[in-house]
């Protein structure tokens, strides 16, 4: 067989740059710490790298997503907080702007103290998070949910929608609740029904919140009970037109049941005055809040106002317990919320962990066989660097000189 002195050049030389690729390519390893540059080294592995890298991004996204939340429902928990405590200051001064010992004077500087409340509650209803979006206004986060026209009524001008976070493969969480839901679609009365006395009156008759003491035999419709004397009275189902209850005598203090409602009247009672009981609707609590203030400011010093002053105070103090309800029921459900996100946050961490492990086995190199692949490459390519150097003096022509 013919070897030609180019062959042995050409086969010496391709010998030397397939060690110098090697030991290169393992250079580069040690220098990354990667056993896999690209994917043809390890298509397999290559292609669960990719896998394991795109499922820790969106573990970090999840948990980027779960913070942004956390920080809303802790901001939104911690408002409707200050709101309760503002709430439970009203009542208490609706409480004592009740007492018979009370003044129109003094009357008059408690419903100064709630105007400033009010003012305070139309805030914290308009706090924003540290983004600057509004914390109550849906999906309108940027526009100022609560406003007030020249009347002083408070309308909601955002949406009723709440933005859903992913923080997790399949798990969602609320990141809050529109402002329609907390403030404003509170149900007024006891919940059922609420009771109201008519402004014509001229007796001391007040009526006082009732309950539903027999649920199956209570409809929601509308009743009054009128009087008919000094001493006696009817309930009429005014949506229906009927009669419920004929010539009952009035005793001061006691229970008047029917349909499975129970209301209480004190006082006396004028010949023709009359309450009503209707179903409870949905009331904001700035209107609650409003109602309170114009009784304590409009019910002259008479004995049929005192009486008027007396329903109007315990309907607001009723409206009020709502919507301190509402608030709690709120904060409660920001509470699980957050519960969820910490056990969420946790998995994630978990699941990081253990992607991270995989990943690193995968792709992570073993420094101890690099390192001696690599002194083996380095002999191999010294080896053939000094074989070319003996071969290449192996010519004829070194004989003829």
């Amino acid at each position: 067989m013919r070897i030609s002195t180019a062959q042995i050049y050409q086969g010496s030389l391709n010998a030397m740059l397939d060690n110098q690729s090697s030991l290169s390519h393992t250079q580069l390893q040690m220098s990354t710490g990667r056993r896999i540059l690209t994917p043809a080294d390890d298509p397999v592995g290559s292609a669960a790298v990719l896998d394991l890298n795109q499922a820790i991004d969106n573990t970090h996204q999840y948990q980027a997503n779960a913070d942004v939340a956390t920080g809303r429902l802790q901001l939104g928990e911690s408002t409707l907080g200050d709101v309760g405590n503002l709430l439970q200051r009203v009542r208490e001064l609706s409480v004592q702007a009740n007492n018979d010992t009370q003044t129109p004077e003094t009357r008059r500087s408690i419903s100064t103290e709630l105007r400033q409340l009010r003012s305070q509650l139309i805030g914290l209803a308009n706090t924003r998070d540290a983004t600057g979006e509004h914390l109550f206004a849906g999906f309108k986060g940027n526009s100022q949910p609560f406003v007030t026209n020249a009347a002083g009524q408070v309308t909601y001008v955002g949406d009723p929608g709440s933005r859903y976070l992913q923080v997790g493969p399949g798990q969602q969480v609320v990141d809050g609740e529109p402002g329609s839901a907390v403030f404003m679609g509170i149900r007024n009365g006891n919940g059922t029904f609420t009771t109201l006395d008519n402004p014509a009156n001229t007796g001391s008759g007040i009526i006082v919140p009732g309950t539903v003491v027999n649920p199956g035999a209570y409809v929601a419709d509308s009743f009054q009970i009128q009087f008919t004397s000094a001493t006696t009275y009817d309930v009429i189902d005014t949506s229906t037109a009927t009669t419920v209850l004929a010539a009952q005598t009035y005793t001061d203090g006691a229970a008047i049941n029917f349909n499975g409602i129970q209301v209480i009247l004190n006082g006396q009672p004028g010949a023709t005055d009359s309450f009503t009981v209707s179903p409870s609707a949905n009331q904001d609590v700035f209107s609650t809040m409003q109602n309170i203030i114009t009784a304590l400011e409009t019910y002259p010093n008479t004995q049929a106002g005192i009486a008027g002053l007396h329903n109007a105070m315990n309907r607001g103090m009723v409206d009020i317990d709502q919507a301190m309800g509402s608030m709690l029921d709120a904060r409660a459900r920001a509470g699980a919320r957050l519960n969820t996100l910490d056990g969420q946050k946790s998995a994630n961490d978990n699941f990081l962990l253990l992607a991270k492990q995989s990943l690193s086995n995968v792709q992570d190199l073993d420094y101890a066989e690099a390192a001696s692949r690599l002194n083996q490459q380095l002999l191999a390519l010294q080896a053939t660097q000094q074989t070319f150097v003996k071969v290449q003096g192996l010519s004829l022509f070194n004989y003829l000189r």
